[in-house]
């Protein structure tokens, strides 16, 4: 059995297995569980019913959060002449061509949290493609982060846009904000993503496809959505 630390315990200690809450109610619990002395990351983890071993079932995409998510977004783009200029006036971070690639590939430079990159260039992107995709940080069409609009790209990025896919038991994990932000913000978020979520279902997806949802902080209990009630929420009708 692993044992969880006494703070992790005495937060869990009234939530049973079987409790749900509406999706106002799990934001709040969740926040409301927060311990650790730094600014935590509220997170939702959303099974759907599909399965991803099927490409026709593959839930991928990307939603720009209406209030951020609290944090400082370093911007890689990959592009060329006038595009490098129109990158460095959004506000990316880092900006190259074959120079970055080199950068990346013999110095195994990685300081960036997300990257940008104009169709030309992504032949040169494409030798650096183990050192990008295992991080998440591989341009890609399906999100908007393989554009010659890059200025758009950097903007939302910067905005606080999250990225997000199904891993291989089905289900979504994506960062809502901060603690920090309160209850309302996190909820603004969260419609946010579902909406995106909802909008992304694959035709070949039977069934239910809003299986089940826990909202939790960095180090602290998940906490269950009724999932009855999700509809409510996004309707917002819910109380």
């Amino acid at each position: 059995m692993p044992k969880h630390g006494k703070n992790l315990n005495n937060a869990r200690k009234d939530i049973r297995p079987e409790d749900r809450f509406s999706v106002q109610d799990a934001v709040a619990k969740s926040l409301a569980a927060s311990f650790a002395k730094f600014d935590e990351t509220v997170d939702v983890a959303i099974c759907l019913g599909v399965d991803p071993k099927y490409s026709d079932q593959m839930v991928r995409g990307a939603v720009t959060l209406p209030n951020g998510l609290g944090k400082t977004v370093r911007v890689a783009v990959f592009c060329k002449g006038e595009k490098q200029a129109e990158a460095r006036e959004a506000g990316a971070d880092v900006i190259g061509a074959e120079d970055l690639v080199n950068r990346i590939k013999d110095e195994g430079f990685l300081d960036f949290d997300a990257a940008v990159a104009t169709p030309d260039v992504m032949a040169l992107v494409g030798r650096v493609g183990r050192q990008l995709g295992p991080r998440g940080l591989m341009p890609n069409a399906k999100t908007g982060t393989v554009t010659f609009d890059v200025a758009k790209a950097v903007s939302e990025l910067k905005a606080g846009r999250v990225d997000f896919r199904v891993d291989k038991a089905g289900v979504l994990h994506a960062p809502l904000g901060k603690v920090s932000f309160g209850a309302d913000k996190i909820l603004g978020n969260l419609k946010a993503l579902l909406e995106t979520v909802v909008r992304l279902k694959p035709s070949a997806a039977k069934g239910n496809y809003l299986v089940s949802m826990s909202v939790s902080t960095t180090m602290g209990p998940g906490f269950k959505v009724d999932m009855s009630q999700v509809k409510k929420f996004l309707e917002g009708t819910a109380n």
